[in-house]
């Protein structure tokens, strides 16, 4: 991880500059030593005692450090970091390291910089999609540095789109996986999260209460454990992209099962926590159904059962893990479904359980594997859920 590493952060003029002061916060709790870097311009958004107080390091802006002429040596600077962030990029900045443009002592680092280079662009979204933006990004990426890609949201401009900087906690996950490979390093992981929607008719369908927050939380522990992952994602609200996580947007239970089908042969851990419907209208009306003084009676018929299929297809080192939310006879239906459906593991949810199931930011559950260990766990925060799941996971693939 970070701790004990040299990060270099490099600040230009942006709006985003007040994220800077949370990253160096976080990177230096983490046990890493933090040296910034500021542009001119930086200062007009946040200032150096700000961001020394925080680092417990001077900050640079200027080539010499006083009246003396004093060298601030750009060349020690780049071969002291073991990573150079640059967060915030802004279209300025990104040009100039793109064109070795060396006019300020910022520029000058990153070209005297032999450690990986990060860069956290921040920018209107026009500004962003601007040709000589993309060609920049894409030359400095051709030569091995590595874009932490912005974030869709509102802008300072007041317009909404792509281009809000990273958060500082995204960032400092991204250093992290390029630090530590992880126990899961070289797995590629199939995470199915949310619920589906399955269409009545153009305005009205079968659903769940399912948020998608505990399959969110460990895809995006699994990428922090060094995997490969891709999170096959029904409708939620949830719109933050996660760091090292692919995201494969899908509705009905019949596209998360072509999804996770064309995907499945090439993984080596499969987590299926979406709530899938298990049953979908026979037709789908072509106009909105009016109301009307008689019953209206809907036809269901059986959506694809993803676990099942998967199940069956599983291969030797394979591992798949699935889910069970009940609401009696707990433990006798998981131990069925862990058989039925041919996992590995199955994490059990009981809504009798007072902050458990949907809806909430906590779960609690009880962890049941093949070979009929069981495992209880107190209510946690999804994301420590998330972090007991995948602990399980680890000492399967490696026991």
């Amino acid at each position: 991880m970070v701790s004990g590493k040299r990060i270099l952060l490099g600040v230009s003029g942006s709006i985003a500059a007040y994220k800077s002061a949370i990253l160096v916060r976080l990177l230096v709790k983490q046990g890493a030593e933090v040296k910034v870097v500021m542009t001119a311009s930086a200062h007009d958004f946040i200032t150096p005692l700000t961001l020394s107080t925080l680092s417990k390091n001077p900050v640079l802006t200027q080539f010499t450090k006083d009246a003396t002429g004093q060298w601030n040596n750009h060349v020690d600077l780049g071969l002291w970091a073991d990573a150079m962030v640059i967060a915030p990029a802004s279209a300025n900045t990104l040009a100039k390291m793109a064109h070795g443009i060396c006019d300020n002592l910022l520029l000058a680092v990153y070209l005297s910089a032999r450690c990986p280079v990060f860069f956290a662009p921040a920018m209107d979204l026009d500004m962003l999609q601007h040709p000589s933006t993309v060609e920049n990004i894409n030359r400095l990426q051709s030569w091995g540095n590595v874009q932490i890609k912005p974030n869709h949201g509102e802008l300072a401009s007041g317009l909404v789109g792509t281009g809000r900087m990273a958060e500082p906690d995204e960032i400092v996950v991204h250093l992290n996986q390029f630090f530590a490979s992880g126990p899961l390093h070289g797995k590629k992981a199939l995470v199915t999260a949310g619920p589906t929607h399955e269409a009545i008719d153009p305005v009205r369908f079968i659903g769940n209460h399912s948020t998608g927050k505990m399959g969110y939380a460990i895809a995006q522990e699994l990428a922090n454990q060094g995997a490969e992952v891709t999170l096959v994602s029904g409708p939620t609200q949830i719109s933050s992209e996660l760091p090292g996580v692919e995201r494969v947007n899908v509705t009905s239970a019949e596209e998360m099962y072509e999804a996770c089908a064309r995907r499945f042969e090439a993984m080596d851990i499969t987590v299926l926590s979406a709530a899938v419907a298990d049953y979908k209208p026979n037709q789908k009306a072509d106009q909105k159904i009016k109301k009307s003084d008689t019953a209206l009676v809907l036809e269901l018929v059986k959506t694809h059962d993803i676990a099942a299929e998967l199940g069956k297809r599983k291969r030797n080192g394979q591992l798949v893990v699935g889910f069970a939310l009940e609401t009696e006879n707990e433990r006798v239906h998981a131990e069925k479904k862990l058989t039925s459906k041919n996992f590995d593991l199955i994490v059990l949810n009981s809504l009798n359980d007072a902050g458990a199931g949907f809806g909430h930011d906590t779960n609690k559950i009880t962890l049941l594997d093949a070979n009929k260990q069981v495992r209880e766990f107190s209510l946690k925060s999804k994301k420590e859920v998330a972090k007991d799941i995948v602990k399980a996971i680890i000492e399967k693939i490696h026991a």
